[in-house]
């Protein structure tokens, strides 16, 4: 299906938050050192900060598509359980607290 009859039934596009994640980083690495420089930073300062968040953010995208792999593939092997709010949860999964039986020890 094409994104615009995707869009006319009403269902979204699935959400691509790494890259989303990743276009944000981009564009802070432009916008932080032209602010600097507005603000009275060394350009060279400002060039120093714009590699380091070009490092970090490569970094980052690269440990995000890796983990979006790994889980991809754990998923696909039938390991780990569909992500989302309403994944299914085994009953009696979320008990907890204090229970009397079974937890004293008989004497």
């Amino acid at each position: 299906m094409n994104a615009e009859l995707l869009w006319s039934t009403g269902a979204r596009p699935p959400a691509d938050t790494a890259g989303d994640v990743v276009r944000w980083a981009a564009f802070s690495c432009v916008l932080v050192p032209v602010v600097l420089v507005v603000y009275g930073s060394s350009f060279a300062g400002a060039a120093g900060s714009a590699l380091g968040l070009t490092a970090v953010t490569a970094v980052c995208r690269l440990l995000l598509r890796q983990s979006e792999r790994a889980a991809a593939e754990e998923r696909a092997r039938g390991v780990l359980p569909p992500s989302g709010r309403h994944a299914r949860v085994p009953p009696r999964a979320h008990r907890g607290g204090r229970h009397g039986r079974g937890c004293t020890p008989e004497g």
